[in-house]
């Protein structure tokens, strides 16, 4: 039985459980469950591998002791077992001698529960993993990423908005153009279930690792940061089964929640792959972390600015935007002035329609920069849906070698019928526009439903966010308590420039058009 349909069948036996309500709890059981069987096949290979290998789990929580067995545990027995002793005990666990993983165990827990009542359909759930899911088999590691796309398509169709997988497609070639290297600092600050690292992982130890001394160094190189419990812990059991064995620097955390000041030079790192959430706004208080001049509720803003503090001097970035952060005014323009002038953007891949599909029909770009040189020009690539091909979806992704042509191209640089250069100065006569159409393919009409539809839906995602951005000002504007009079012309302009310039932002700017290449 394949993995997927393995988990299927896990899924199937939730469902009968009265204490699972709906399909985030079930993916948060399936999930923690996952974990302990995974990190178990993992010790079974460092037992082999240290000969005074001790495992931070006590005896009796390790995954062969308690859920191995077939005809082990069942019943009210193990309902409290879990509930009773294992889950206080990982989420209070303690090192012993300093062993990092006891504290990355303990963070896996601090979020998770068991939500299932009836202890027959644990062991049934159980027996399902043990018998399903060998990570001691390469082929099954290798297949985990197709679990992880199952698993958030799920989250998807929860609710769960915000957590969407990354296509393999799109982070291998990410990767491949910002090329970390060993003894660099890579680090993905928005890492969901740490695509990007994986991939980078990958990279790093195909051009570079050749000895156990490179191995280690590798081990302290990667690092990200999640916001929300079940990516994290997913991205966590992610790097355990590529390899990291203490994925400590896997931080369970809203990297936007620190002043942007505080990123001090000691944690800058050499490369930034990432696709940090877009669309969505963040909660109250957290845009005052940054300087005024880049305040601003939209996550993917505010993760760009941070992103350009985060990198050292000549550090590379490789990220995913949609096409509104290319045409966005007001504070937008800022943020673009500043990339500009602080760091070289000679890369922008437009993506086609459909590449994010089933979770988004946004158009996505993939900006490269590197810090400490300003922008002269840009290049821009225009990747083609390969022939036959209309739009992508779930049956139809997008595959690697789409990528060739754009890998060919990056070392010689010239204009073709996808790439084209524009310079700065014509970018600055734009007012910083970097919605630049292609200029040897003339505008089309179109009549594709599938992309028609993916168009109409981003447009109303789109009006739908900042008709909630305006109600946010809207209602802030109404609560303020009056102030004092001789502040009070300054208080009134400050409000009105802040509104007038989502307003100007949101109402003056380009519609997206229902055309080819726009």
């Amino acid at each position: 039985m394949s993995i997927s349909s393995t988990i299927k069948s896990i899924q199937d036996i939730m469902r009968k459980d009265v204490g699972v309500d709906g399909d985030a709890q079930r993916l948060s059981q399936l999930v923690w469950m996952l974990f302990l069987k995974i990190f178990d096949d993992r010790e079974s290979e460092w037992e082999l591998l240290q000969d005074d290998y001790q495992s931070p789990l006590p005896e009796a929580y390790r995954w062969r002791n308690w859920a191995a067995n077939a005809e082990g545990m069942t019943g009210e027995a193990l309902k409290q077992f879990l509930d009773n002793d294992m889950f206080p005990a990982l989420q209070q666990l303690e090192a012993k001698g300093g062993d990092q993983r006891a504290y990355v165990i303990r963070s896996v827990f601090e979020d998770a529960y068991n939500y299932m009542k009836s202890g027959q359909l644990i062991r049934q759930v159980i027996n399902k993993i043990e018998e399903g899911v060998d990570f001691n088999k390469a082929q099954e590691r290798h297949l985990f990423g197709d679990m992880y796309e199952q698993l958030l398509r799920d989250l998807q169709a929860a609710g769960n908005a915000g957590e969407f997988y990354t296509p393999r497609t799109v982070t291998e070639f990410m990767v491949r153009m910002v090329n970390p290297r060993l003894g660099e600092k890579i680090m993905d600050p928005a890492c969901g279930t740490g695509g990007f690292l994986s991939c980078s992982i990958e990279h790093i130890r195909k051009q570079d690792v050749k000895t156990v001394d490179d191995e280690a160094q590798l081990q302290t190189s990667i690092f990200g940061i999640e916001k929300k419990p079940m990516p994290h812990l997913l991205c966590t059991t992610n790097m355990i089964l590529h390899g990291i064995d203490v994925p400590s620097n896997i931080r369970h955390d809203n990297t936007l929640a620190r002043p942007l000041i505080s990123w001090g030079p000691k944690e800058r790192v050499d490369v930034v792959v990432t696709n940090p959430p877009f669309g969505g706004m963040e909660e109250d208080g957290i845009e005052t972390n940054f300087p005024a001049a880049f305040r601003t509720r939209e996550t993917a803003d505010l993760f760009l600015v941070l992103i350009m503090q985060m990198l050292k001097p000549g550090g590379r970035a490789a990220l995913v935007l949609p096409d509104g952060f290319l045409f966005g005014e007001g504070i937008k323009t800022r943020i673009k002035e500043k990339l500009l002038e602080e760091c070289n953007l000679h890369t922008i891949v437009r993506l086609p329609n459909g590449v994010f599909a089933p979770y988004t029909g946004i158009k996505t770009n993939l900006l490269f920069f590197s810090k400490g040189t300003p922008t002269q020009h840009i290049w821009f690539y225009e990747h083609p849906y390969p022939p036959g091909v209309k739009s992508y979806n779930k049956t139809k992704p997008m595959k690697i070698e789409e990528f060739v042509a754009e890998t060919d191209w990056w070392g010689s640089r010239e204009e073709n019928q996808y790439a084209w250069k524009i310079s700065i100065d014509d970018i600055k006569a734009r007012n910083y526009n970097l919605d630049c159409k292609n200029p040897h393919i003339g505008e089309q009409e179109i009549h594709d439903p599938e992309v028609l539809l993916a168009q109409y839906v981003a447009m109303q995602a789109d009006i739908t966010a900042w008709r909630a951005q305006l109600k946010d000002v809207l209602n802030a504007a109404l609560k303020s308590p009056p102030a004092p009079l001789l502040q009070r012309g300054e208080s009134q302009l400050v409000q009105k420039n802040n509104f007038s310039e989502i307003v100007e932002n949101q109402l003056t700017k380009k519609s997206p058009t229902l055309k080819k290449g726009g």
